[in-house]
């Protein structure tokens, strides 16, 4: 019987301790929170501009001011902020990168102060919303993709039709 006791208390040790190691070694495996990192990348025509992760082109429009988004609601459907999760991080990018909270909680990026966006209808290696106009709420705004140096391509840049419809048309490509 002492036997059995023995070994139950053994066992019972030896399940304490493998239990206490796979925690441990999951907490130290845990995944980072992921960083959104903005980078450069030339695109002939405009200039270098400033991309997301996976390459999206990205935006600044005429409406928002410094630490402060003016496009919420339907406007984010259209143009998604770029948000925020820990420290982001840049590269090949000389102004300089910061966050904003969003009305609705989130934090978004900004490259010198402005707010940044992604455009719902570009993929990976164009870009057609610069010089895109359209309107949310009655609030009317204006798209320019904004160049690593955080200033906007001249007006002679835009590639896009601008006209604000669903699909802008043309565009450039990198």
């Amino acid at each position: 019987m002492k036997r059995i006791l023995v070994l139950v208390a053994g066992l019972v040790a030896l399940a304490v301790t493998v239990a206490a190691c796979g925690a441990k070694s999951s907490a130290a495996t845990a995944p980072s929170p992921i960083r959104t990192t903005v980078a450069a990348r030339q695109v002939p025509g405009l200039g270098t501009i400033l991309v997301d992760r996976a390459g999206m082109a990205l935006y600044v429009n005429d409406q928002d001011r410094a630490g402060m988004a003016s496009c919420n609601g339907a406007c984010t459907a259209v143009w998604r902020p770029l948000t925020a999760a820990g420290t982001p991080t840049a590269s090949g990018v000389s102004a300089s990168l910061g966050v904003i909270n969003r009305a609705d909680g989130t934090r978004q990026l900004t490259l010198g102060g402005r707010p940044l966006y992604s455009f719902v209808f570009d993929r990976t290696g164009a870009v057609t919303g610069n010089g895109f106009h359209d309107q949310f709420a009655n609030q009317k705004f204006s798209w320019h993709v904004i160049l690593a140096n955080g200033t906007t391509p001249a007006a002679s840049a835009t590639p896009s039709s601008g006209s604000g419809s669903a699909s802008s048309g043309g565009g450039l490509h990198y």
